[in-house]
């Protein structure tokens, strides 16, 4: 029995929102997560992982039970730009995570000494750590304890922060794929000499005026 559109476009925001939920579940309590014992303990399933999975399974059970025209759905632009952003999840940004994870504590020796030397280079180290690393949160977790252990006061470590997000400085990120591809005027785009696209400057200016203003606060405030 044929089901009206509207109907199954309800059932398909459904579907979404208890992926959403289930996320949130997964996150807010490990224990939800599958666990085995490995050579180095026991191990969890990360959420990365569990992320994909559920949003996967819930754009599959979108697919069966809306019963979606699939020929459209991968036909529209949204299709096109969440493919490639996925590809650039998947491809470029976690190729670059496994090695740079592999190797990070011989770049951490080496901010190590350069941070030493000159302790303002440390936003430099963290926005360039971040382009390599594609996260935030992982920029953090790698460099921020390092700061502290260098003695770098905690309000500069605050202002300093914003340097984390210099993903966007070669336009590979899944959101800047996407941005672009979304936009169909040909106004964002990748310039003729890769960084010369259309994030490279507001990037550099918000990143830069936050840091500075960062730095004018802890002056007055501290």
């Amino acid at each position: 029995m044929n089901q009206p559109p509207e109907r199954l476009a309800k059932i398909a925001v459904g579907i979404f929102l208890l992926a959403a939920v289930s996320v949130v579940l997964f996150g807010s309590f490990p224990a939800l997560r599958p666990a085995w014992t490995s050579p180095q303990g026991m191990t969890r399933l990360g959420m990365p992982h569990v992320i994909e999975i559920v949003m996967l399974t819930a754009a599959g059970l979108m697919l069966l039970v809306c019963r979606v025209d699939v020929g459209r759905a991968v036909n529209g632009s949204v299709f096109i730009a969440g493919i490639q952003a996925v590809i650039a999840i998947f491809g470029i940004a976690w190729m670059g995570d496994t090695f740079f994870g592999g190797n990070m504590a011989m770049l951490t020796g080496s901010i190590k000494n350069m941070v030493t030397s000159a302790p303002w280079l440390f936003a430099i180290a963290l926005f360039a750590l971040s382009v390599l690393l594609y996260s935030q949160a992982a920029t953090v977790r790698a460099l921020m304890p390092l700061g502290m252990t260098l003695g770098l006061p905690a309000p500069a470590l605050i202002a300093m922060f914003p340097s984390v997000n210099g993903y966007f400085f070669i336009p590979n990120y899944p959101t800047v794929v996407a941005a672009i591809n979304f936009d169909r005027t040909g106004t964002t785009r990748i310039g003729k000499y890769v960084l010369n696209h259309s994030f490279m400057i507001p990037g550099l200016v918000a990143t830069g005026s936050s840091i500075v203003i960062g730095f004018m606060m802890i002056k007055f405030l501290f």
